[in-house]
């Protein structure tokens, strides 16, 4: 897999031995994921249960966005480039949403 396609996680989110905020891609890797360096122990579990509660959300949305792809696949737009226009087209319309990101 190349390094600038996205990974898909394979699970949710979990705390590691180290305490770090972890999961697993579609590739078998493991993923850490990076906090503020100010996040302490409490706001970690904060996050923890934020992401936790987003799971269910999560998966109908990837759901939603494979059948994006499929609907919009052709021959003139292969599946990576279907792929990368949903990424890029969502971006675009999240930072017009979001400012304060951009």
């Amino acid at each position: 897999m190349a390094e600038d396609q996205p990974i898909t996680p394979h699970a949710g989110p979990t705390l590691d031995a180290e305490g770090q905020l972890t999961y697993i891609g579609d590739d078998g890797r493991r993923y850490v994921v990076g906090l503020p360096p100010e996040a302490d122990e409490a706001s970690l579990e904060r996050v923890m249960a934020n992401l936790r509660q987003g799971n269910e959300l999560f998966r109908r949305i990837e759901e939603l966005c494979h059948q994006w792809i499929a609907r919009v696949r052709s021959r003139d737009l292969d599946q990576r480039a279907a792929l990368v226009l949903l990424l890029t087209t969502l971006e675009t319309s999240l930072e017009d949403d979001y400012p304060e990101l951009g």
